[in-house]
């Protein structure tokens, strides 16, 4: 079905104007497909292949900032301080997390917890300039993924998708335009153009991107630069099962991760998780209880469309399982990729706070991105300005 007031669904997917205020106001005074695996690490990011699930008990800690004081501050763990962290990627020793309320791009040392600045400005100004490292500006960026040698970063504000040579910090515009314009033309690098573009996540040479104000699944192959759409169409927007291509409908699609085979979508504003085959867009669903076009939000576990989500945001793989940041209910929920179950890993459906705990003793403020990482699951947890760790 097509839906009108784009401007209001704008709003909806700016993660909700009214409490990015209140926010910023309590604030204001303060390639391949690559599985990176040693003797020590396995990473599973949205970039990278499963390996295993060694077992999470749902014990929350946090392990950087501190709810309740944000800012760009750079020091170790809860000394530091972000404003809004939004999404988060790992290349197997450091987390990266689009601090998206600061502009910035941020890095943290998992072994010790240090907080660095990597690119975006230190003061939370936004823009749209291509530079080095604090020089750089964003506006608003969300979604990030990691080939191990660089990162690539939805810049949501500004209609784009950035790239990030982590061993320089040097940004550049990869796609999409270099003045903040929105659109939806599929053309190549900066000729190319996107609504307030979300997730990203990297399969084999191309780079696939949820569209959210399109409501569209849009591919860059990163040898040519080269956008075009694989599922949905601009403009058209509902919910749609067991179709493909330009047929499928998504309601403001945010997340997206893939196992090496399939890309999985958290569709924000149709309450479930859908799973696209990047070959010809065919689109099915995971779990989550939008059906015959009327999403349905709530709180149940269960098995596949017998589940329940509010607003599912973030997504990340171990490869035997999703994890999905399940904003509104400030919970993080598991599901079984074989069996299409879902659980609640940690927090308590309804109730936000602060609280380190195991399970739902733990308590979230709207959840966001993921990444699992060496065993462990750490979580952008957006209104605390926290940055948690699930093992």
């Amino acid at each position: 079905m097509e839906i009108g007031g784009k401007v209001q669904r704008l709003a909806e997917l700016s993660i909700g104007s009214i409490a990015i205020a209140t926010l910023v106001l309590a604030g204001c005074g303060g390639g391949s497909s690559s599985s990176t695996t040693s003797s020590t690490t396995t990473v599973t990011t949205p970039t990278t292949i499963a390996v295993s699930n060694t077992g999470l008990t749902g014990i929350v800690t946090t392990i950087a900032g501190l709810a309740g004081s944000w800012g760009t501050v750079n020091n170790t763990g809860t000394a530091a301080r972000f404003n809004g962290p939004g999404y988060i990627s790992s290349d197997g020793t450091n987390l990266y997390v689009t601090d998206s309320l600061e502009n910035n791009i941020r890095k943290i040392v998992i072994a010790t917890g240090a907080v660095t600045t990597l690119a975006g400005s230190q003061t939370a100004v936004s823009g749209v300039t291509d530079a080095q490292g604090t020089a750089a500006l964003f506006n608003s960026p969300r979604g990030i993924a990691t080939d191990g040698i660089n990162l690539y970063v939805a810049d949501t504000g500004n209609n784009s998708v950035r790239m990030i040579v982590i061993s320089s910090g040097m940004v550049s515009t990869l796609a999409g335009s270099v003045t903040g314009a929105s659109g939806v033309a599929d053309a190549t690098g900066t000729a190319a153009r996107f609504w307030s573009p979300s997730g990203v996540t990297k399969m084999g040479s191309s780079l696939y991107v949820t569209d959210a104000v399109n409501s569209t699944i849009r591919q860059i192959n990163l040898n040519t630069n080269a956008v075009s759409t694989i599922a949905g169409t601009a403009g058209i927007l509902g919910y749609s099962n067991n179709l493909a291509g330009s047929a499928v409908m998504f309601d403001g699609p945010a997340d997206i991760t893939n196992d090496g085979v399939s890309l999985y979508v958290a569709d924000l504003l149709n309450h479930d998780i859908r799973k696209v085959n990047p070959s010809n867009g065919l689109t099915t669903l995971v779990a989550g209880g939008a059906f015959n076009t009327i999403p349905a939000s709530g709180v149940t576990n269960g098995t596949s469309s017998s589940a329940r989500f509010n607003k599912p945001f973030g997504l990340t793989t171990d490869g035997a399982n999703i994890y999905v940041g399940d904003t509104d209910n400030h919970t993080v929920r598991k599901i079984v990729l074989s069996s299409g179950l879902v659980s609640t890993l940690a927090g308590s459906a309804g109730v936000f706070g602060t609280s380190d705990g195991t399970g739902s003793a733990a308590r979230f403020n709207n959840p966001r991105g993921m990444v699992y990482v060496n065993g462990k699951l750490y979580v952008a947890d957006w209104y605390n300005g926290t940055i948690r760790k699930i093992q």
